[in-house]
């Protein structure tokens, strides 16, 4: 198996895996979504609140703030017996009192580490002599139980085949054009791939000049892999984790396999 980087940001990265296959990488990307852990508000005990929205919404709010994760210090409760890390949980407070807007920053952690990665998400409005003060209990947990704990997004796709059987077809200009992300280009009236790692397999070009002038297909050996964090962990750890889950897994499966023989 061979990895090439394409592209990398704070929150985005894209590669090409090579020599795989598709179970492989929906795999990798179901532990990503499912089984990677990071934190967020789970309870919320209300000690005020006087403000224009019930209880129950609020907690809903409050539980899709993004919080920054640290999976060295804090362990899933279920593992805590296992880790010498027993810390499952976070406390958070907030007190505000009208007229303000309550964002994300407001929340006061015990933990520096652990705090809104968007300071700026926007709990709720308090006019003048409302008053909002409340206690959060942040915990670890995974995609499987809650949506709200799923650290970001992966998507992926067969690597582009590219062939062109008739380069000075008519039609190579509008080619280009319609191409979204720019992979053709044209030399002295003749279709050219500019860059095959950009397609995404729209089939714009084949529908515009038919199958008998150009073909595009997807490998089911190589793969273009797009990671998207939400901000909790940083793409790499993302990653990391998540070949960390299947690989445990993958232990424990062979742990039951010796047990039936």
């Amino acid at each position: 198996m061979d990895i090439k980087l394409l592209n990398k940001d704070k929150e985005k990265v894209s590669f090409i895996i090579k020599n795989t296959d598709n179970v492989f990488v929906n795999t990798l990307r179901r532990n990503i979504t499912s089984n990677v852990p990071t934190m967020a508000i789970d309870t919320v005990k209300f000690i005020k609140n006087s403000s224009a929205l019930y209880d129950e919404i609020l907690a809903h709010r409050l539980g899709l703030v993004v919080l920054k994760t640290d999976l060295k210090s804090y362990s899933l409760k279920t593992e805590s017996k296992s880790k010498k890390s027993s810390t499952t949980e976070l406390l958070l407070t907030l007190d505000c009192k009208g007229p303000c807007t309550v964002y994300a920053e407001d929340l006061k952690s015990k933990d520096p580490k652990v705090k809104p990665v968007y300071p700026k998400t926007v709990i709720v409005k308090l006019d003048k002599n409302q008053e909002l003060k409340l206690e959060a209990t942040a915990v670890l947990g995974t995609g499987k139980q809650h949506a709200k704990f799923s650290p970001g997004l992966m998507w992926y796709q067969g690597y582009p085949n590219i062939n062109i059987s008739k380069p000075n077809a008519s039609g190579v200009t509008e080619a280009v054009k319609v191409c979204p992300t720019k992979v053709f280009r044209a030399e002295n009236k003749q279709l050219k791939v500019h860059d095959m790692d950009k397609c995404i397999l729209c089939m714009a070009c084949v529908d515009l000049l038919g199958e008998n002038v150009i073909s595009v297909k997807g490998s089911n050996e190589d793969f273009i892999v797009n990671l998207e964090s939400w901000g909790q962990l940083k793409h790499n750890e993302i990653l990391e984790k998540a070949v960390e889950v299947m690989d445990e897994k993958l232990d424990d499966f062979t742990d039951e396999i010796k047990k039936i023989k």
